[in-house]
């Protein structure tokens, strides 16, 4: 028979090595567990309203359903978000390596166990997530994701009153789900970059082979050590390098847009929010962002990422408010550059030459 057709990674592996692994969740009561995806579920219905209320952005239309997941259930989700980003790559490996399927099949599971590690090692700090790569069988493009264990523990850790943070978490993750399904070429947009990134990689399948397990070896080892390391950092020409900013550009808004929606909430509708930013502040700094699609792909500078999309954001409010900002989601030629994240004025310059109108 011949030898079977090479693969990057062990995918299989990749999740029974996660499942292994990862932490079991918090202790709860079957009735309490329950309570808390009710809650989670309803939360999240409620954070909808606040977002199209708050950012003027019209999601009615959207059916990306919102599941309330364990720990395994994430992982399962992540290495689905995983196969359709790094399918281009893999691809291309896999076609460049077809003459030596048995290097490669041990290569992809060294790769599928490093991956394991890496989801067994996040899986407990994820609290919730927006995949706007997943599309479901029925047409239906993203999903959200809401991490119930994790959203228990965080919330008795930080000793905070489990509605109002609940509620809180759900409105950043709601406003992604708003983003990507009140600008419906977004999705689109986002796999655009990523597919021109991977078609300018010129590498042969041995390189190719490297840049994925070393990669995910390099992620893993970053993470603990708290650097910034990612497929991208390996293959980076500087034609991928603007490829990347491009995509950083957009990532930093979607963080910081979700920032500040969240910010905007008052003690009328989360009475402890204040509370709640304060320590959930804390706990960020200390271990970083939470995103694993983001990490893999080398978008995210921890909290610069949130703080400089805030910040963006921030200042176009004052110039013209929610009505003038809500123009970056027009096209992908009204989206901010690196450049104008790091200046927001230059955006609103180029977007609004007419004189800015008060802000509200």
């Amino acid at each position: 028979m011949p030898p079977a057709a090479p693969r990057m990674v062990d995918w299989t592996l990749a999740r029974t090595t996660a499942t292994r692994l990862v932490r079991p969740g918090p202790t709860i009561s079957a009735d309490g567990a329950a309570a808390a995806v009710a809650e989670l579920r309803e939360a999240a219905s409620r954070a909808e309203r606040y977002v199209t209320e708050v950012t003027g952005l019209d999601a009615s239309s959207g059916s990306a359903p919102v599941l309330v997941v364990d720990r395994p259930g994430w992982i399962q989700a992540n290495l689905d978000a995983f196969r359709t980003l790094l399918t281009p790559l893999t691809d291309l490996a896999e076609s460049r390596m077809a003459d030596n399927p048995r290097a490669s099949a041990v290569g992809s599971r060294v790769t599928g166990a490093e991956m394991g590690v890496l989801l067994s090692y996040l899986a407990p700090k994820v609290l919730g997530q927006f995949d706007p790569f997943w599309a479901g069988p029925d047409g239906a493009e993203g999903r959200l994701l809401l991490v119930a264990p994790n959203v228990v523990e965080v919330e008795r850790l930080l000793r905070v009153p489990p509605s109002d943070f609940r509620l809180w978490v759900c409105l950043h993750e709601e406003t992604h789900r708003v983003q990507f399904t009140a600008v419906p070429w977004l999705r689109q947009h986002l796999l655009g970059l990523i597919g021109r990134l991977v078609g300018t990689a010129d590498l042969d399948g041995g390189v190719l082979a490297q840049v994925v397990k070393e990669a995910v070896r390099r992620i893993v080892e970053g993470i603990r050590d708290g650097e910034e390391l990612s497929v991208l950092d390996l293959v980076q020409t500087p034609a991928q390098r603007e490829i990347v900013d491009e995509i950083t550009a957009v990532m930093s808004l979607l963080e910081g847009h979700a920032d500040v929606v969240m910010d905007s909430v008052g003690p009328e509708v989360v009475p402890s929010v204040a509370q709640i930013r304060a320590k959930f502040d804390v706990r960020r700094q200390g271990q970083g962002p939470d995103k694993i699609v983001r990490r893999l792909l080398g978008l995210d500078a921890k909290m610069r990422q949130y703080r400089d999309g805030a910040a963006f954001c921030r200042h176009v409010l004052d110039e013209v408010g929610m009505t003038g900002l809500n123009r970056v989601w027009t096209s992908p030629d009204t989206l901010p550059s690196k450049a104008e994240i790091a200046n927001p004025q230059l955006w609103v310059i180029r977007n609004h030459p007419e004189p800015a109108a008060p802000a509200g």
